[in-house]
């Protein structure tokens, strides 16, 4: 799912999750994905606002993956790109609550592309 990139798109993220879950028949963790796939949007619109953004959503091994990759540029120094991460990784606290409380795991990572940008993820086991 492509999102342009506003604020608003954590809630069309969080809508556009729990409809798919509910199709699926994975009610029980269609509000813990909710969840984690508006946060996920909201910290990027946060660290790159109004830019596109790339939200995925995948039943795989008996989890559900979501994962989000932003515009977010790369940092030309090592230092620079960390102290990034961490920011981003400390504003991150209610899904690491909500993802850790349901028995997942949640992260981020560069997205190995020529112009940056970061991938960033939640996984759910039901």
């Amino acid at each position: 799912m492509l999102l342009p990139g506003g604020a608003y798109c954590a809630g069309l993220a969080r809508r556009a999750v729990r409809d798919l879950l509910t199709r699926h028949h994975l009610t029980g963790l269609r509000e813990t994905a909710a969840l984690a796939a508006s946060e996920l949007v909201a910290t990027a619109y946060r660290f790159t606002p109004d830019r596109e953004m790339d939200l995925r959503v995948r039943w795989q091994y008996d989890a559900l993956r979501i994962v989000l990759y932003d515009q977010h540029p790369a940092h030309s120094r090592p230092e620079a790109a960390e102290a990034c991460r961490d920011r981003r990784s400390r504003s991150m606290w209610l899904l690491a609550a909500a993802v850790g409380e349901q028995g997942g795991d949640w992260g981020l990572a560069p997205a190995l592309t020529p112009e940056g940008g970061t991938k960033s993820w939640a996984l759910l086991h039901r």
